[in-house]
């Protein structure tokens, strides 16, 4: 089992500035999962939410392809040439921020600028005081004036039948809901979802064809709602009805679930915060959309190639959040 390659300038960026520290502010610990074409950071795949999610928490998945992130990418293993392990989100950053650091240290007087690349393997070392090798991933580089290598602990690589799990996970996770729609500002959810947490824990969330989002929070006293409209949709859609548009939001949504017009499902307050988390990632449009039969809540994140309007297939990042009950099926 071998794996060694070498950072893009573009690929460390990302990771650094943009997506783990999403994936941190989503869970802990991370898998990691490198395959002949792809490297993916997959949250919450394994264990309580292999066959989907079932109110275990969300499950993140992002999927880069394999020369955005690396160049002299060598890989080889006896499951499939796939290799996968978990670590911590946050060591994992903090090495690549030491690494980084120097890098980018400016170059002495005479030696030509841009120092080595910044190479990543996996590795087995025998730590002090063990009789047993322990496996890491280990960052190299060399600066003007230093060098540094950085040994990450991670689990031993899962075996081929938990490989084959998680690749029968990740799977069934790629099937989008049937009507997505784009919010486009973001902030201004976070913020309705801020004031929201703080009257219930479970939130009522409802998707239409017509391209309308609500967001509700019942209790025994008080019910506190928010409806986003008209807005963008992709898949399948509808006109609303002329009639509906003097009803209250709250007729309209159960009006269009009759209709098979529209999704609703309830889901924890705290795994919607989580996934908003992944604003951090800087996307560049955020989908919001229902899984066939309400089996799930589907945020898909899209960016473009950068200086253009062009979606950039090198980067796939979604989270699916677990439904604790079904308002329509």
């Amino acid at each position: 089992m071998k794996f060694k390659a070498f950072f893009t300038d573009d690929g460390i960026s990302l990771l650094d500035k943009r997506f783990l520290p999403a994936m941190d502010k989503v869970g802990r610990v991370c898998h990691v999962f490198l395959t002949p074409t792809h490297a993916m950071l997959l949250h919450n795949l394994l264990g309580a939410t292999a066959a989907g999610p079932d109110g275990g928490g969300p499950q993140c998945v992002a999927q880069f392809a394999k020369d955005l992130l690396f160049r002299e990418y060598n890989l080889s293993s006896r499951n499939g040439n796939q290799i996968a392990f978990s670590v911590e989100v946050a060591l994992l950053q903090r090495a690549l921020r030491s690494v980084l650091a120097v890098h980018a240290q400016p170059p002495a007087a005479g030696d030509s600028p841009g120092g080595p690349a910044i190479q990543v393997r996996l590795v087995n070392k025998l730590p002090a005081g063990s009789r047993s090798a322990t496996p890491f991933l280990t960052f190299e580089t060399k600066g003007a004036r230093a060098a540094v290598v950085q040994d990450v602990p991670i689990s031993r690589p899962l075996s081929r039948s938990d490989v084959e799990r998680l690749q029968a996970a990740l799977d069934a996770a790629k099937d989008l809901p049937q009507t997505l729609v784009q919010v486009p500002d973001l902030p201004q959810l976070q913020s309705l979802v801020d004031r929201l947490k703080n009257v219930g824990d479970l939130l009522t969330v409802a998707v239409t064809q017509y391209g309308d989002l609500h967001l509700q929070v019942s209790t025994s006293l008080v019910t506190v709602g928010s409806e986003f409209r008209k807005l963008r949709v992709v898949g399948d859609r509808a006109n609303a009805p002329i009639g509906d548009q003097n009803l209250t939001a709250s007729t309209r949504m159960d009006m269009a679930v009759e209709r098979g017009e529209a999704l609703s499902v309830q889901v924890n307050m705290k795994h919607l915060v989580k996934s908003l988390h992944c604003h951090l990632a800087k996307p560049d449009y955020t989908f919001y959309g229902i899984a066939p039969g309400g089996a799930c809540l589907t945020v898909v994140f899209q960016y473009f190639i950068p200086g253009t309007r062009l979606a950039d297939k090198s980067i796939s990042f979604y989270c699916r959040l677990p439904v604790l009950d079904s308002g329509s099926s």
